[in-house]
């Protein structure tokens, strides 16, 4: 099945050329269904829902992310978002002795980086890096936590996390991959890695909207680290109702309270489709076309930020333009959807639906907008 087959199962291609997959990937039509199925099945099974799947769904659901992250079954569970993610992480260890460093980059992402620099309260000692050689310089026996991107969200680079978790390996620190803006178009192996934790969500890549994020622990970790923000979803026996947490075994521990139902409902239909196509071949047409996008827009003379190298590319494809934020304005009234970030431009994030044809097309109007001067679009007239 050619993979541009797969764009009529997402309504919004119709209108837009949709290039921001990296931020918000479009709606599955399927997942519109899902939710409808979630609430038939509250309004005609009610508090019976919860028996016949509404209570696993963190688990079973975590277990459908576990297969395109190269998780085992049982490792992987599902969160609100990756902050809390990270904070139940970060709640399975104390900061009062000689290994209470954090060491991380600066390019993580905001959310992350405010969730790491709080631990100062609790002991913790901030180390920021500006490269992952930084970060693998700066890490010695102090050292507990080393969260690192797999992607950087602003250039889209792929970062070298290998000889990072080599080191903190050797030191005894835990490693916490953030692969939200990864799992979907880059092929990720947390076994192989060896990773201690992972983490990342639906938004993105994955086309499964917000509010379903997931948590990868080690196996072997998961048996005997014991988080301290912790709900009733971590019980062994939730239903018993009883006065004292016993812990679940494996990765059910690392849940919190009632989970976000109709979030993993939704979720579902763009892993599904992700699964149908392949990672590897979503992979192999994303190289190509960003290729080919950092081809036209190097004619045209414009100053790209991504890595030129395919295998330290992502996804996404940073462009600088004069007065981006109008630029982007104008292609936005065109109904070509990207964005921008401070400090780098434009970002572009075609996925596996996207035409050659739409990336020619961005690309001209690109030139056009810029040749001539963008304009802010003039403001809809009243009623």
């Amino acid at each position: 099945m050619d993979l541009t087959a797969y764009r009529e199962r997402f309504p919004i291609l119709a209108e837009t050329t949709y290039l921001i997959s990296h931020s918000l990937g479009p709606m599955p039509l399927e997942a519109e269904r899902r939710l409808a199925q979630y609430a038939h099945t509250w309004n005609t099974r009610g508090i019976r829902a919860w028996g016949e799947g509404w209570w696993a769904m963190p688990t079973t659901v975590g277990d459908q992310v576990g297969r395109i992250i190269g998780a085992p079954p049982g490792s992987t569970v599902m969160h609100q978002n990756v902050t809390i993610a990270e904070a139940v992480i970060l709640s399975c260890f104390t900061f009062d002795g000689e290994r209470r460093r954090v060491v991380y980059e600066e390019e993580n992402f905001p959310s992350v980086r405010y969730l790491q620099q709080a631990q100062r309260a609790r002991g913790a000692e901030i180390v920021v890096c500006p490269d992952e050689e930084a970060i693998v310089e700066a890490i010695d026996e102090r050292t507990l936590l080393v969260p690192i991107s797999h992607v950087i969200f602003k250039t889209g680079r792929i970062q070298d996390v290998e000889p990072i978790i080599e080191r903190a390996h050797e030191v005894g620190a835990y490693v916490v991959l953030d692969a939200y803006q990864a799992v979907g178009t880059v092929p990720l192996d947390v076994t192989a890695l060896g990773v201690d934790f992972a983490v990342g969500g639906s938004v993105k890549w994955l086309c499964g909207g917000p509010g379903a994020a997931w948590l990868y622990v080690r196996p072997d970790l998961a048996a005997r680290l014991e988080p301290t923000l912790v709900g009733w979803q971590a019980h062994a026996e939730p239903f018993a109702f009883e006065p004292e947490l016993e812990y679940a075994g494996g990765s059910a521990r690392f849940l919190t309270g009632t989970p976000n139902v109709p979030a993993l409902y939704a979720a579902t239909a763009g892993y599904d489709i992700i699964e149908e196509i392949g990672v590897e071949r979503i992979r192999e047409n994303s190289v190509r076309q960003t290729a080919q996008f950092i081809e036209l827009l190097d004619e045209a003379g414009f100053d790209v930020v991504s890595p030129r190298e395919p295998e330290r590319r992502g996804g996404s494809v940073v462009v600088r333009v004069p007065d981006f934020e109008v630029v982007y304005a104008e292609l936005e009234a065109r109904q070509i959807l990207l964005d921008f970030r401070p400090d780098v431009g434009l970002r572009f994030g075609p996925h596996f639906f996207t035409t050659d044809e739409e990336l020619e097309g961005a690309a001209a109007a690109l030139v056009e907008i810029s040749s001539r001067g963008a304009k802010l679009p003039a403001p809809a007239g009243p009623g």
